[in-house]
């Protein structure tokens, strides 16, 4: 094959439709758009959703649930067989691992996971690690280093219960002797 044979395949190449070419051509009169209307007129284009004025389904819908999608934390996930083409004794860390091509890409940290096994000795240094790769690094008498260990979980303190003997105040009275201003008198009615 040379450049001067290179051809699309069959069927990806065909004449545009004709419209508005008479009856004959099942594409005459409306040419494909209906009856009179919105959508017959050129230039004409309704959003995607857009129900005529109707409430949209989308807006009927209840709203339900939440999504934390924007603030999930994304991890490169490497696999504790793929260290042992460090030397003994190495530290591992996040450039370490970029310059061997273990890691590519952004994210928040690495993440070492425990598929494989490692015959060598090492310093891992990463965001985070899971339970059996963290026992199997250690049992080879390497050390982790977590760069953001997660922190302590908050504690609420619990709100003081309520306590049912108290009553809310009641509205205050005129001390004794201590009266209002008496209310004034209407006026007599005429006869």
């Amino acid at each position: 094959m040379r450049l001067h044979n290179l051809q699309p395949r069959p069927g990806a190449k065909h004449r545009r439709k004709r419209l508005g070419q008479g009856e004959a051509t099942g594409r005459g009169k409306t040419s494909g758009r209906g009856g009179k209307g919105q959508t017959a007129r050129s230039g004409s284009s309704i959003r995607i959703g857009f129900e005529g004025g109707q409430m949209p389904l989308i807006r009927r819908m209840p709203k339900r649930g939440f999504n934390n999608a924007e603030f999930t934390t994304y991890y490169i996930a490497v696999n504790l067989g793929d260290l042992n083409q460090f030397e003994d004794g190495a530290r591992v860390d996040e450039l370490a691992l970029r310059s061997v091509g273990l890691a590519n890409g952004r994210a928040a940290g690495i993440k070492i996971l425990g598929t494989g096994e490692l015959t060598k000795k090492l310093t891992l240094v990463v965001s985070a690690i899971s339970a059996s790769a963290k026992t199997k690094v250690e049992a080879k008498g390497g050390s982790v280093e977590l760069l953001h260990p997660k922190p302590a979980p908050v504690v609420k303190p619990a709100a003081p219960a309520k306590n049912p003997s108290t009553k809310p105040a009641a509205a205050k009275k005129a001390a004794p002797g201590k009266e209002s201003a008496p209310a004034q008198k209407s006026a007599p009615a005429k006869p």
